[in-house]
């Protein structure tokens, strides 16, 4: 059984400048933190910076605020755990783990370079908090376009390297004008709201949805075939048509054409998602409220 032997709280650096010394060791490692503004990067330099002041066996980051968790070696017995703050600003939990108990003097050690930590940390977090506002669509909390762009060209070269399979869907709101022009662009925007919830809660974890523009939204599938697409597609189709929604004293009996294609050795971002868009004009064509692949 994992003996604890601290649990403390990092509420701001300024607790720790009375003991914090004024070293090489501590001028390397803030040295070291200022090349990188990713968790899973600092969080690594860290402790391989410190490994010869403090050893320890493992170490394990968590920050809920980003859905990350960092987890690195074996797990020993002894722990010291550390709710990283500062000021109001939640910047996460580290834990490290070892055979040996942690001593006073090792943890006072620990919380004088942590001081070093604290700020290289917050700036990620300002970086990243910043990085998902530009790439969020404010009115339905979905992704944007150039979220997508970006993860779609990663995720390309990464299906590309390892031999795996990649899928888009493509979704279109049915009749989308009508609802603006007879109830109004609030009402629209109702509309979209809802849409991006049904999609959202359609789909797998691992599934991405991003707001394409207007009234097309885009799920983007690693790791999955088109039949498989094609089936989470059916599903995102059917719970759209089955959502009723009321706004005021109207009745919305949404629908959406659906559009799935999936990564060829000779597709680039380009034709990817023009056969996707493709895809979905076809199911436009053939009467709407439909999957077509291609």
């Amino acid at each position: 059984m994992t003996e604890r032997t601290a649990e403390l709280a990092v509420v701001s650096n300024k607790s720790f400048q009375a003991s914090q010394a004024v070293n090489l060791h501590h001028y390397d490692i803030s040295s070291a933190l200022q090349t990188t503004l990713e968790f899973g990067e600092l969080i690594s330099i860290f402790c391989n910076k410190i490994q010869a002041i403090i050893h320890h066996n493992s170490v394990e980051y968590l920050n809920t605020e980003f859905n990350l968790e960092f987890k690195r070696g074996v797990i020993g017995r002894h722990s010291c755990n550390y709710a990283l703050q500062i000021e109001d600003q939640q910047l996460g939990e580290l834990k490290l783990t070892r055979s040996q108990r942690f001593s006073k003097t090792d943890l006072e050690t620990l919380e004088s370079l942590l001081c070093c930590l604290i700020y290289p940390l917050r700036n990620a977090t300002l970086f990243h908090q910043a990085l998902q506002k530009a790439y969020t669509d404010t009115l339905t909390q979905t992704h944007n376009r150039a979220a997508f762009n970006d993860m779609l060209s990663r995720e390309i070269m990464r299906a590309s390297r390892g031999g795996q399979q990649l899928s888009l869907i493509f979704i279109d709101i049915d009749h989308f004008k009508l609802i603006n022009d007879e109830h109004g662009h609030d009402c629209g925007d109702f509309a979209l709201t809802s849409v991006a919830s049904t999609v959202k809660d359609s789909v797998r974890g691992s599934d991405v949805v991003f707001r394409y523009g207007g009234e097309e939204f885009v799920v983007l599938l690693s790791d999955t075939n088109q039949e498989e697409a094609a089936i989470i597609a059916e599903r995102i189709r059917s719970n759209i048509e089955s959502r009723i929604l009321a706004y005021g004293i109207a009745v919305l009996n949404l629908s959406a054409s659906l559009g799935v294609s999936s990564l060829k050795a000779d597709d680039d971002m380009e034709s990817l998602v023009k056969r996707a868009d493709s895809a979905m004009y076809k199911a436009k064509q053939t009467g709407r409220n439909r999957v077509c692949l291609n």
